[in-house]
């Protein structure tokens, strides 16, 4: 479940609902192209937007056209309490795990966001995820912090930020988090422009944002990497370049939704307000960019 492509739809929304019936879509193409793992509820499913009865019909949606592709459901929450009862929420959907993200608004201190784990954690019968976003939570996670955390039961995976961009300083990255951290700790990259450099590095996992909406596109990636040929999956990511440049400007998020709204996968304006999504000069770009990188 912790290895090879673990893909992240988005949440759509229609008219500030949940969209059941487009969601539904989206997990099936998922179903369909093999992936490892269906990361409901992560950053590019919007939760932390929606409340907690959104995010329990999320979490049973995901599991119910899932079959048996294990679905890994995103717990964050600014309260530990709120996080245990949405651990609860996705457990009694039948979640195979669960991913979790320190978030706050006051700034956490490490021993906050030990604490917040090793609550969490001791009411858990599934694995669970540390996710490391320091791009959205604002918080770094050091080695010493990981490998407190792995220590703890039900501790499964770490999924890290971005690595290096060089091949050399990324196999240093990741040799010194898992040395960090126990064996049976899977080490997991995001950030999809970074994927083919973490997997070529050590990573076994990729979390994909792109994954979650065209994972045929992203699979020869994964598939290259963990085969041992680097060459390959850094050619695979080098031709969806285009798509990593939009991803930096724009963030994923968006992009992402663009390319599910252009393929008619969602509805028009599927993100939740405040967020507006791309303009129109930059969907255009999105567009043009389905037909050349062939993302349909």
């Amino acid at each position: 479940m912790f290895t090879g492509l673990s893909a992240f739809p988005l949440t759509p929304l229609d008219d500030d609902r949940f969209d059941e019936r487009a969601y539904a879509g989206l997990i099936a193409r998922l179903v369909r192209a093999g992936v490892d793992s269906i990361g409901a509820l992560g950053s590019t499913g919007s939760y932390a937007y929606l409340d907690r009865e959104e995010r329990r019909r999320v979490a049973r949606a995901a599991v119910r056209s899932a079959g048996d592709t294990p679905v890994i459901v995103g717990i964050g929450a600014l309260r530990t309490s709120h996080v245990r009862a949405l651990a609860q929420d996705a457990q009694e959907a039948g979640a195979a795990g669960v991913l979790l993200a320190p978030m706050s608004y006051q700034a956490l201190t490490d021993d906050d966001v030990f604490g917040l784990y090793e609550e969490v954690t001791a009411e858990l019968s599934v694995p669970l995820v540390v996710y490391d976003n320091p791009g959205t939570t604002h918080f770094v996670f050091s080695n010493e912090l990981y490998a407190r955390i792995a220590a703890l039961p039900k501790v499964a995976a770490i999924k890290i930020p971005p690595v290096p961009p060089t091949p050399a300083a990324a196999r240093e990255h990741v040799a010194a988090v898992r040395e960090a951290v126990p064996d049976h700790v899977t080490i997991g990259v995001s950030g999809d422009g970074a994927a083919a450099t973490g997997l070529n590095a050590g990573c076994r996992a990729w979390f994909s944002v792109l994954g979650g909406t065209v994972p045929d596109t992203v699979s020869p990636l994964v598939k290259a990497a963990l085969n041992g040929d680097s060459a390959a999956a850094v050619a695979e990511s080098e031709r969806l370049r285009p798509l990593w440049e939009m991803f930096a400007a724009y963030g994923s998020l968006r992009v992402t939704a663009a390319i599910a709204e252009h393929l008619e996968l969602v509805p028009p304006h599927c993100l939740p307000r405040p967020l507006l999504g791309l303009a129109a000069a930059q969907r255009e770009r999105v567009a043009r960019l389905v037909e050349e990188l062939r993302l349909a």
